[in-house]
């Protein structure tokens, strides 16, 4: 696992949210590959990343299992969680149609981090 910031490990490991508009990766659209911040699994490619004008990156599709979905405590919203390490990444919202696969994966930028195209994926670190 990655060490991470107190800043990250709030959203990360106690499931906490950055303030919207705020994150680095909410106005990027460099071509590349969105891997989680703690275990540096691929999780998003940049060619699913759209501007869903809400304050926080939004993909409306992830790579094939690499996101887990669980009810939120609070029984309204889907939380998503890294696959393989469990780390919060945000929520996911359908029916909005905001794009033809009618998805919204809205991810803290603390959550994950960019790897350009053309540049070798890190080692994945397992639970």
């Amino acid at each position: 696992m990655n060490k991470l910031t107190a800043e990250e490990a709030y959203v990360i490991e106690q499931k906490g949210t950055e303030p919207p508009f705020t994150g680095e990766y909410d106005d990027f659209y460099l071509l590349g590959t969105f891997i989680c911040r703690r275990c540096n699994a691929p999780l998003f490619s940049s060619k699913a990343k759209f501007d869903a004008g809400c304050g926080w990156p939004a993909f409306d599709d992830n790579f094939p299992g690499a996101v887990r979905r669980e009810t939120d405590h609070d029984g309204r919203r889907t939380e998503i969680l890294c696959a393989n390490c469990a780390g919060h990444l945000g929520h996911v919202f359908e029916g909005e149609r905001i794009t033809e696969k009618d998805t919204r994966h809205c991810v803290n930028s603390l959550s994950i981090r960019f790897v350009p195209e053309g540049t070798e994926l890190p080692i994945n670190h397992h639970k």
